[in-house]
């Protein structure tokens, strides 16, 4: 979850900020077979989703502010912590599935 290679944990895993890379640098893992596809964006907005809304409905009730503060706070929490929490997500999948798919193969 590190981000680094579920096989050598030396390599790389992401080439960009989300992108992960085709082989590992170090032990040429071929990462392609291991896609995360939408897992990671679905539990980011469930979980994301479900605090930022307890966090909104808190604001609101406790200091009553208006319409615009909301405006401007909501979306400068969500997108930061959403993109912070997408790479350790994906991260994890990639490293379950390689685990998974590893014991599959008799490796």
């Amino acid at each position: 979850m590190n981000g680094s290679c579920p096989r050598c944990g030396q390599g790389r895993l992401f080439s960009g900020l989300l992108t992960v890379r085709a082989t590992c640098d170090v032990c040429g893992l071929d990462l392609r077979e291991h896609d995360s596809g939408d897992g990671p964006a679905s539990l980011v907005i469930f979980v994301l989703g479900a605090i930022v809304v307890g966090l909104a409905f808190w604001v609101e009730f406790r200091f009553e502010p208006p319409l615009w503060v909301h405006v401007v706070i909501w979306p400068l929490v969500t997108f930061p912590l959403a993109i912070l929490l997408m790479r350790p997500m994906k991260a994890a999948l990639v490293a379950l599935q390689f685990a998974h798919r590893r014991r599959e193969m008799g490796l």
